[in-house]
């Protein structure tokens, strides 16, 4: 009796555990028809949550080290550029862009400042501007320009010199413009399309000798950017969707002690805080 009920336990026990193991491995098991794949280690990939959490740390890091907080990425460019010059028409003048997105649009001009943390900052922010050239101010260190250049930014013209145009004939004007063409060709390597005009003062010489010269509009601005503020042209002081701003390469020197990179922390601050995000010009026009 004693040897039949060990018999009886020991089959039983041997059915339970079998009935375990199949339940298991049926959980794993693919369904039918499924195609399997054993992966080696060399095969994983990486988690691209982790990854773009990586890159989202590593850019907030950036913008921390010069005292600001990410901007939002700007919508993408239209298909067809909202201001463009229109073929056998006249050079365009603009000084804002046709969008209803709350975007923004950074010019700096003239280039007789060359402080290397400005350079560093454009590299960390990769935020978009577009730089208009003057060849009196920028001979003494082009590849200055050509390092910001790199870093995805504009460059256009701004003349030889920096005069008054309205104050020169037609032939001086021509000069002035297509010579700084010229330079700028040469020296970076592809031919500007956006002119802006010294001081925004310009006539119809100006119009006809930047058409002459192959460039595609006449850039001004609707806020001009000054130390810590900036001054508007509309009574209400405010951004407007499209807005173009205009700021100098300057140092402390003419900026009251403060630096290229504290006058521009302060610019993009003043944007943000409106609630704009700020995209590339050539993108629009």
């Amino acid at each position: 009796m004693k040897k039949t009920i060990a018999l009886w336990a020991a089959l039983t026990a041997v059915a339970l555990f079998a009935t375990t193991a199949c339940t298991a491995a049926d959980a794993d098991a693919p369904a039918p028809g499924a195609r399997t794949a054993t992966a080696s280690p060399g095969d994983r990939t990486p988690d691209a949550g982790a990854s773009g959490a990586g890159a989202s740390g590593a850019r907030a890091a950036a913008y921390r080290k010069w005292g600001l907080k990410p901007f939002a990425a700007p919508p993408a460019p239209p298909a067809k550029k909202p201001a463009l010059r229109t073929a056998g028409g006249s050079v365009p003048v603009v000084s804002d862009i046709p969008t209803a997105e709350k975007i923004v649009f950074i010019t700096i001009d003239d280039g007789a400042e060359k402080d290397p943390a400005f350079v560093a900052m454009m590299r960390d922010l990769k935020i978009p501007v577009t730089m208009f050239l003057t060849d009196a101010a920028i001979r003494s260190d082009y590849p200055y320009f050509t390092r910001l250049a790199a870093e995805g930014n504009g460059i256009a013209n701004h003349t030889l010199t920096h005069p008054n145009l309205r104050t020169l004939s037609a032939e001086a004007q021509h000069k002035e413009i297509c010579g700084q063409q010229e330079k700028l060709t040469k020296e970076y390597g592809k031919a500007p399309r956006l002119f802006r005009p010294p001081y925004g003062n310009f006539n119809a010489a100006t119009r006809a000798a930047v058409a002459r010269c192959g460039l595609d509009a006449i850039v001004l601005w609707r806020e001009s950017m000054q130390i810590q503020n900036m001054q508007y042209q509309r009574p209400d002081r405010r951004l407007h969707p499209g807005d173009i701003i205009l700021a100098h390469f300057r140092g402390p020197s003419e900026l009251k002690g403060r630096t290229m990179t504290q006058m521009m922390t302060n610019l993009l601050r003043h944007i943000q805080e409106q609630g704009f995000t700020v995209a590339r010009l050539e993108d629009y026009l």
